[in-house]
């Protein structure tokens, strides 16, 4: 694991009395491409301008490279900001653009030449120095927003969905590109969008908020096999989540059918949620399955056939490289590493549940 460079500890903020982040703890390594993701009004930009200075904590610290820097101002700290508005100056040629900063600093002529040519061959527009930015496609006018804060050598690049207001083609050839550059500069990438395929795609870590809470922090491939909770399960990808009933370790109730799984730990006729992927749900013949029901709805998806499977008055999401189609009878199988257990909350839990074997 790569040092710590971020700490945010026991974050709080409000605005007009409304409570965006509750006691948020949140630890930022070095060299990591991190996504705060989650819905709108979740806290995650306001967790982002807390980082780079735009906003104050009403409580808590915000600790850099080991030194306490919440109540420094932007321009101060080691990081810079790419926004979603570009916010080119329009009346600058792009070189002038990428060498703002830079000039303020008082650097000279030449290594702010020398920075300009370095930043534009690293985001694939050289020879674009003396274009106006009302020239530029939207995909490339970010790439210079990226250019102007990359010479300025950050130790962090903060990035506030960058890439909201592009097409999806162009918006997906940036994905790659800013992985690209983030590992080509070696440097900490804090990115906020609400995105859960961008997200996924990206990064190194997700941190999954909602409410002004961090929900789950993990790698995507963490996050969506291994979600700790019904809303990250929901919130990352398509999800069957069941009512079901830990009969005992590695056996649980869906629907009144038993199916075998990998977890423990549970206690015996315990209410859970049930977290299954469509693309775990295996579909087979009537008589195979733990259960059965009908296909209601088919669509046909490029790479796969996405079907609605009406059982037990639950409707399954299921996706097949196999075609069934409306009306088929159908059994529904899953294997037991594929079903995720997860604690119900508390409010839920209370309720007392009794299901005779």
């Amino acid at each position: 694991m790569s040092n710590t460079l971020i700490d945010l500890v026991h974050i709080t903020k409000s605005f007009d009395g409304q409570l965006v982040l509750d006691d948020l703890n949140l630890t930022i390594h070095e060299n990591e491409f991190v996504t705060l993701l989650g819905p709108s009004g979740c806290g995650k930009t306001t967790t982002l301008r807390i980082i780079g200075g735009f906003e104050a904590p009403d409580q808590g610290q915000v600790i850099f490279d080991g030194a306490d820097i919440t109540s420094l101002p932007p321009y101060k700290r080691e990081l810079n900001t790419v926004f979603q508005k570009y916010a080119l100056f329009p009346h600058m040629n792009i070189s002038d653009n990428i060498a703002f900063g830079l000039k303020i600093k008082n650097k000279s002529k030449s290594y702010i030449q020398d920075k300009i040519q370095y930043a534009l061959k690293l985001v694939n527009l050289d020879g674009y120095g003396r274009r106006m930015p009302d020239s530029l496609s939207g995909g490339q006018q970010q790439r210079i927003a990226i250019a102007r804060a990359i010479v300025n050598e950050p130790k962090v690049l903060l990035l506030d969905e960058p890439l909201g207001a592009l097409d999806l083609k162009l918006r997906q050839d940036m994905q790659y590109e800013l992985i690209r550059l983030k590992n080509e500069l070696g440097i900490t990438f804090i990115y906020v969008t609400h995105d859960q395929e961008e997200a996924l795609t990206m990064s190194d870590q997700i941190v999954v908020m909602n409410q002004g809470y961090i929900q789950q922090m993990g790698s995507p491939e963490k996050i969506y096999n291994e979600p700790e909770n019904a809303f990250v399960a929901d919130f990352i990808g398509d999800s069957n989540i069941l009512d079901g009933l830990m009969l005992e370790d590695k056996l649980v109730q869906i629907l009144g059918a038993k199916f075998p799984c990998v977890d423990v730990g549970f206690g015996r006729n315990k209410p859970v949620d049930v977290v299954i992927r469509p693309e775990d749900v295996e579909l087979t013949a009537p008589e195979e399955g733990g259960l059965t029901g009908v296909v209601s709805h088919m669509i046909f998806k490029g790479v796969h056939y996405e079907m609605e499977v009406q059982a037990c008055g639950f409707e399954w999401l299921v996706h097949s490289t196999r075609m069934w189609p409306v009306g088929t009878q159908v059994g529904i199988r899953v294997d037991p590493f594929n079903i995720q257990i997860m604690n119900k909350p508390e409010s839920e839990d209370e309720e007392a549940v009794h299901i005779e074997d």
